[in-house]
């Protein structure tokens, strides 16, 4: 009993104790992410740490903790599913599916050629997460080549929900948010008062610009961060052709630029059904690829990391509080009786919100349920069969049928496991940083 108990408590309790770091892959605004291993399972992941006093200086913690909330929410195979989150003084940490295939920029940047079979896989793929995260009621708002994801195989993934957002029922977005090229029309008109706001068609369209750069290496229309909303809507609105078609685009394939292209949000692809009745998709069938049955054309290197080299050196060299020496920092402070929680009230009261999350707590609750359901049926059916009806009481018989019969209630469908807990060898990751290290002289 136990050492059920603690069992339990060590599955609640995840800190930062329970990973060790090997290596620095990517940044973002507020931190940086490294592959972990989980010293228990050795499995490994990608753990993302945001400074606090960073979140705070630019006014980006409540950004933080919705993606954090929403994340928990989300489970897909083409998402990068996150598995724990917790904090300690300095940091809010994030612990995610580790992929190691590497993000489309950083492919573009190494010249990898993407044919017209990895673009319409991509778009199935990433269609088929955006259907997902629509019936969660979620808008990404910031689909890009630098938030897709590959993994081993090659297979893509969404990540980096920060500025995504929640809508219910026919409640639209109106705040001027993703990267500026990418941006729907919509939303630069609603910037401009020109409508009212706008939903789940936004990612659509980012998805067919991001497309369009990786087949192309361009983008279909020259918008840059200095870009006024003026400018586009000039831009796109007097564009000399309906839709952008990428050079050299089949004739099959350009369908379905048209179709994500499309200015009016309502013509737009924004479903897997839509997306279906594009002749060169029909072909693709979808049980398989939520499966991660079909293979895609592009396989990316497995000799190394796919990410810049220079992350793990900055994280060595440059950064002042490198994440190899936090339990040291720590201890430190700790036995000096210093506090680095920020003393502001407000910040206080947001990091009470930060959701500590633990994914296989939840894993081992659900398989639980599907236990404790399938007895119950192995029980009623035993007592279906028993020779002694009348012992059954009659607020527990099948009043609709007229029979005596017990029945059990179905349970309601479980979410999709995340495709699942990508398994990455200790090897594999030795052979990547081996090779690393060979290419950084370290």
């Amino acid at each position: 009993m136990l050492k059920d108990v603690l069992k339990v408590f060590f599955l609640i309790s995840v800190n930062f104790d329970h990973f060790e770091i090997l290596r620095a892959i990517g940044k973002g605004s507020f931190g940086k992410v490294c592959i972990v291993e989980k010293k228990n399972s050795r499995q490994m992941y990608a753990m993302k740490y945001m400074q606090k006093s960073r979140c705070v200086e630019r006014d980006a913690l409540k950004n933080v903790l919705r993606e954090m909330e929403i994340l928990t929410t989300l489970e897909h195979p083409f998402l990068v599913n996150l598995w724990f989150s917790f904090q300690d003084e300095e940091d809010l940490f994030m612990v995610s599916d580790l992929l190691l295939g590497g993000d489309l920029r950083y492919h573009l940047g190494q010249d990898v050629k993407f044919g017209e079979n990895s673009i319409k896989l991509f778009a199935c793929e990433i269609g088929s997460a955006l259907e997902y995260l629509q019936s969660e009621h979620i808008v990404h708002r910031d689909i890009k080549p630098e938030n897709i994801l590959l993994d081993e195989e090659g297979h893509a993934h969404i990540t980096d929900f920060n500025i995504a957002a929640t809508l219910h029922g026919k409640k639209l977005a109106s705040s001027l948010s993703g990267t500026k090229p990418y941006i729907a029309p919509e939303v630069y008109l609603c910037s401009l008062g020109e409508c009212a706001g706008y939903s789940y068609p936004v990612d659509w369209w980012s998805l067919g610009v991001t497309l369009y750069e990786v087949m192309s290496r361009c983008r279909p229309y020259d918008i840059h961060s200095g870009t006024t909303p003026r400018e586009v809507r000039s831009m796109v609105m007097n564009s000399t052709s309906s839709t952008a078609i990428p050079p050299k685009c089949s004739e099959q394939l350009s369908v379905l630029f048209q179709r994500l292209l499309c200015i009016n949000p309502d013509e737009r692809i924004t479903t897997v059904k839509k997306l279906k009745s594009i002749p060169c998709i029909s072909r693709y069938n979808f049980g398989m690829i939520l499966e991660k049955q079909i293979r895609p054309p592009f396989t990316p290197p497995k000799d190394r990391l796919n990410c810049d080299p220079t992350f793990e050196l900055e994280e060595m060299i440059v950064e002042p509080n490198p994440l190899h020496r936090k339990p040291r920092r720590l201890a430190k402070q700790r036995s000096l009786r210093t506090s680095m929680t920020i003393e502001d009230t407000e910040t206080s009261r947001q990091l009470q919100h930060f959701k500590c999350y633990n994914r296989e707590k939840e894993l081992e609750r659900r398989e639980m349920e599907r236990k404790e359901h399938d007895w119950e049926q192995e029980l009623i059916k035993a007592m279906n069969a028993s020779t002694i009806p009348a012992i059954v009481p009659a607020m527990v018989t099948d009043r609709d049928g007229g029979g005596e019969l017990l029945t059990v209630p179905m349970m309601t469908t479980e979410r999709r496991r995340s495709s699942c807990k990508l398994n990455i060898s200790p090897v594999s990751i030795q052979t990547r940083l081996f090779s690393a290290q060979a290419d950084t002289g370290s």
